[in-house]
């Protein structure tokens, strides 16, 4: 992160630096590591002012829970609702809340759990140990995973979305939707399922007012901040689709830098960490070029 900040000011200091170009890395990424996220695994959440949150769903690890949460979007089940709940270090959530609990005939009230997946199929990055789990990594197709050897599961990392859910036997719908907007809470992993990840726009999420109440639910409705409308990708039109990227991990420019983030070199950096949390080393996204 520094790093650019740093070459930053020195372009803005000095023409004759700006001339440089810097040499590439064994960490940078090819053209085609970056890979398209489909139009059906893209939410679009505006809510009041305009304010926008994309959010890539992961139907392979949840496929019952996005199904719920695609139909959702195809009633525009969430339009009129609001972010009702801000807990500091901890998540915001949204939904209907208490005032509306009727939900589209099709969607499933208690999916299955999808906590984890049964068949442990491998991560792509050289696994790490883990205070959660035995062992974590990327999947080939960027979502941070921890698995005990035999079964696999999402992390709760920063900007992770997961479905809300009453006491067991409960699963939630996915009508009700909380991030993570402080340090990861990984106690949840396998307690709720995960069902995605901001991929941009969280500061409209993370940056809000802190609900008073328990739980940090907002006391007061006038503290809500309400959703306009929350669309698949696939229902809007052509010209006005937002278009993002993940970063492949399954090769060696991308161990490179998991390697760096791992380590990071001086001039700053006195001390190497020697290893970094799967929460500090999620797989980039980007705007498509």
């Amino acid at each position: 992160m520094l790093k650019p900040l740093l070459a930053l000011s020195a372009l803005t200091a000095s023409p004759v630096l700006a001339q440089t170009a810097a040499a590439p890395s064994p960490a940078d990424a090819a053209p085609w590591d970056w890979q398209a996220i489909p139009d059906n695994q893209l939410l679009v959440m505006t809510l009041k002012g305009g304010h926008q949150v994309f959010i890539r769903l992961a139907p392979r690890y949840a496929p019952a829970h996005v199904a719920n949460i695609r139909k959702l979007a195809e009633a525009h089940w969430w339009d009129g609702t609001s972010v009702y709940r801000v807990q500091d270090n901890y998540v915001t959530q949204w939904g209907g809340g208490d005032d509306k609990t009727t939900l589209p005939p099709a969607v499933i009230q208690n999916p299955p759990a999808e906590y984890e997946w049964a068949r442990y199929d491998g991560v792509t990055t050289p696994a790490r140990p883990d205070s959660y789990a035995a062992k974590t990594g990327h999947s080939a197709d960027g979502w941070p995973v921890a698995t005990d050897g035999k079964a696999a599961w999402l992390t709760h990392c920063y900007g992770m979305v997961g479905v809300a859910r009453d006491l067991a036997p409960s699963t939630g719908s996915g009508a009700e939707l909380y991030t993570v907007i402080g340090h990861a809470p990984r106690h949840l992993d396998r307690n709720i399922a995960l069902v995605g990840r901001v991929v941009e726009g969280m500061q409209w999420l993370s940056a809000l007012p802190r609900g008073g109440g328990a739980l940090g639910v907002y006391e007061n409705k006038a503290e809500h901040v309400p959703i306009l409308s929350v669309r698949l990708a696939t229902q809007l039109p052509e010209d006005e689709r937002p278009h993002f990227q993940y970063r492949a991990t399954d090769n060696a420019r991308f161990a490179a830098w998991l390697g760096e983030r791992e380590n990071r070199k001086p001039p700053f950096f006195t001390v190497p960490a020697g290893g970094a949390d799967i929460c500090n080393a999620q797989a980039p996204v980007r705007r498509a070029p």
